[in-house]
């Protein structure tokens, strides 16, 4: 359905430097797996690894890949994506955004347990994450694989 370049290891070498804030139950969905894509009203350059930040809680929670985007769509497109990725069983009538984008989400890796950063104000997609935040994060994520 949505051509995209997967990664071919289910490792984190790359930095990550930005987190997607997502509101439940959304975020859990994604870090199980059970949401394979984010439908949104904007496009984005992003590509590799991001943090995904359940929307107020200060944490992160998890980390995918974010590896294509495509839009922006029109209603049979997203009814069509919608319905194969298992996001709803039901057409919808109107697009949720005046330009809907998809972006497709890989790999996802769920935390032993959140990870606090510092919200900066305003942020409301992204959050920048600080030096301090992306070493602990990549702390968590080889630890993991230390113990495979």
């Amino acid at each position: 359905m949505i051509d995209a370049q997967l990664p071919l290891f289910h490792t984190y070498t790359e930095p990550i430097t930005h987190g997607l804030i997502v509101r439940e139950p959304w975020a859990s969905m994604i870090l199980s797996g059970q949401k394979s894509i984010e439908i949104r009203g904007t496009n984005t350059k992003t590509r590799g690894p991001i943090a995904i930040i359940p929307s107020g809680t200060g944490t992160i929670a998890g980390v995918v890949y974010l590896v294509n985007v495509t839009g922006p769509l029109d209603l049979h497109t997203y009814n069509r994506i919608n319905i194969y990725y298992g996001n709803t069983k039901e057409k919808e009538t109107l697009l949720p955004y005046k330009r809907t984008y998809a972006w497709q989400l890989t790999t996802p890796y769920k935390l032993p347990s959140p990870l606090p950063y510092t919200h900066p104000t305003g942020a409301v997609i992204w959050v920048k994450l600080d030096e301090n935040v992306q070493v602990g994060l990549q702390h968590l994520i080889e630890k993991r694989h230390a113990h495979k």
